[in-house]
């Protein structure tokens, strides 16, 4: 949801790395729950290798599967506001740095009004990993959509493609999910592993793949919980803000 080399499961240099685990504290003196970055962010120079013919034309991860003409529909709050995000995998295609990339339209609505929407492009590479090589965010302005600051490509003004889920996540590895800086899309995440059992709307799935996503602008700490052969099926903030979504249906 809108809401990332070396290849197989090891990445180049500064995309991925392996951690003991770490709690992330607030920052002495700041407000209760305004969190620092953790000591598993990672620093320093970014240059991920894209080779267009190392990449496939179906996204198939099985935490990340985007299959066109699926709908993944959520509820939730952002603060005290209820919300609706309906995530659906089209058919249009995008090439960005020679790749070709499935086209994912997001719009996060309130009170069945869309207030927010942006298009994000994916693509999977022969490892499995899928890649997130950047958006179209819409704002409304006026009551209209217009294009937002933090829209960015990869390959364009300095944007970087970053990766949304490995291919084979192992606890521990950190990765860099984007990265525009003049965009301030720096998100990065880290797999924790296997959570308990969660129920949803959609239903009950025992041991979702947990991460943990942190953004610097917010900033914030966000876990999020995939289930194989499904997708997203929860996110929340844990640091840094209040909001929560839950998967309520799939649709085809």
């Amino acid at each position: 949801m809108a809401r990332k080399l070396e290849r197989a499961s090891v990445l180049a240099v500064g995309l991925l790395t392996v951690l003991t685990p770490t709690v992330a504290a607030s920052r002495p003196g700041s407000p209760i729950g305004v969190p620092r970055a953790p000591s598993w962010v990672l620093d320093g120079k970014y240059a991920p290798s894209i080779d267009p013919a190392n990449f496939v034309a179906t996204i198939d991860n099985r935490y990340f599967p985007l299959e066109p003409g699926t709908g993944f529909h959520y509820r939730g709050l952002r603060g005290t506001t209820a919300q609706t995000d309906d995530m659906v995998v089209t058919h249009q295609i995008k090439y960005v740095l020679g790749v070709r990339c499935t086209v994912v339209r997001d719009t996060v609505s309130e009170h069945g009004k869309p207030v927010e929407r942006t298009f994000d492009w994916y693509a999977q590479d022969k490892q499995g990993n899928v890649w997130y090589m950047g958006e179209e965010a819409l704002e409304l302005k006026g009551g209209h959509f217009v294009r937002a600051s933090d829209s960015w490509e990869a390959g364009v003004n300095g944007a970087k493609a970053g990766i949304i889920m490995l291919g084979k996540p192992r606890v521990g590895a950190v990765y860099r999910q984007e990265y525009y800086p003049p965009g301030e899309a720096l998100d990065q995440g880290r797999v924790l592993g296997a959570s308990g059992a969660l129920h949803v709307p959609a239903g009950t799935f025992t041991r979702p793949l947990a991460t943990i996503e942190w953004s610097p602008v917010e900033p914030q700490l966000e876990k999020k919980y995939y289930v194989a052969g499904l997708g997203e099926i929860r996110e929340e903030v844990v640091q840094g803000g209040h909001e929560q979504f839950q998967l309520v249906k799939v649709t085809h």
